[in-house]
């Protein structure tokens, strides 16, 4: 049984939020004043500092996420903040800097959106750092996704060559950069030959066009095909996918950014002889603290680069966060920032 709570100052007993009543267009994004969420034994409240503003919010404001998601809802997947309240017995402290991420946050209960949420303690992951929030905001669920992908999904080894099919995403982005820490060789995708410098800066060694058939560029790079690729795009590449990589080398499917999550009329005659495919969902637990740490320490040593695409200041910018993520014109995150 948790011991009685720890506290910080008492949160006051109403918020600000975003709140979806029923799905639509940016203007189902309403500000709403409503009471300060109440947290239960074994849950912390966090006071929010950033956010991530991310596809899978852009779906849920639309209607086109599953039956998990019931409105009215405050959505969010992830969030930055300090902790307001937790058990004693937690481990965590107010006024302690943490992030939480997924779990049915934002979805099947109300997510970052606002200044206060609550999540269950075991997807909390604290940690120490000067970087500011802005920073810390486009973090967890991009680097959580990226990190999973590369050790759980592939298991990718220094010296080994990588294929991001996708690169210019978030999740690309920030995986091309922790492939290069982890000492692998990237070529990682874009669809528009102009990004090709975009993904230069963040590691990438071979940026190469996607024009939906890689394998023969790709051969032409290495020649008996990739270690490891990493699939972004979606089902509809995945055979071309697949006739990038070497014998015994693995793809890991985490992402359909083109809509394609399934192949139609599946056979497994589709992966070509010694191929191997997995995929990559994963949760907040598969990021542990002391990596998270790791990767703060790496980006404020230069080591690391957070691929931020633009700062919104205030709740009231969360429309034109949207709005730029639904665009897809500016690669990177997209974090808003909330005052004190």
């Amino acid at each position: 049984m948790s011991r009685p709570a720890a506290a910080g100052s008492a949160a006051p007993t109403t918020m600000r939020a975003i709140v979806v009543t029923r799905p639509g267009g940016l203007d189902a994004l309403e500000i709403k004043d409503v009471p300060v969420p109440l947290r239960k034994p074994g849950w912390v409240r966090i006071k929010v500092r950033a956010f991530g503003v991310n596809e899978s919010e852009v779906t849920t404001r639309r209607g086109e996420s599953d039956a998990e998601v019931t409105y009215p809802r405050i959505p969010g997947i992830e969030g930055v903040g300090v902790v307001d309240e937790a058990d004693a017995d937690s481990g965590l402290r107010p006024g302690q800097q943490v992030a939480t991420m997924m779990g049915g946050m934002g979805r099947s209960y109300d997510g970052a959106y606002a200044q206060y949420v609550t999540v269950p303690a075991g997807q909390v992951i604290p940690f120490e750092t000067s970087l500011p929030w802005d920073v810390v905001g486009a973090l967890p669920e991009m680097f959580q996704t990226a990190y999973g992908s590369l050790t759980r999904g592939l298991d990718l080894k220094a010296g080994q060559t990588l294929l991001i099919r996708g690169g210019t995403s978030t999740v690309g982005l920030s995986a091309a950069t922790m492939a290069r820490e982890i000492g692998a060789t990237v070529i990682s995708t874009t669809r528009h030959a102009e990004r090709a410098d975009e993904l230069r800066a963040m590691g990438v060694d071979h940026p190469v066009v996607d024009d939906g058939h890689l394998a023969e560029e790709v051969r032409a790079l290495v020649p008996e095909g990739v270690d490891a690729a990493l699939e972004l795009v979606g089902c509809t590449v995945l055979p071309d996918t697949f006739r990038c990589v070497r014998v015994h080398g693995t793809v890991c499917f985490t992402g359909a950014l083109a809509g394609g999550w399934a192949i139609p009329d599946f056979t497994p005659f589709v992966i070509p002889n010694g191929v191997r495919l997995t995929s990559y969902a994963g949760a907040a637990t598969d990021l542990p603290a002391r990596v998270f740490q790791q990767q703060l320490q790496a980006i404020a040593d230069g080591r690391l680069k957070a691929p931020v695409a633009k700062i919104y200041r205030g709740l009231e910018q969360v429309r034109d966060a949207q709005a730029d993520v639904e665009s897809g014109t500016m690669p990177g995150k997209h974090v808003v920032l909330l005052d004190d």
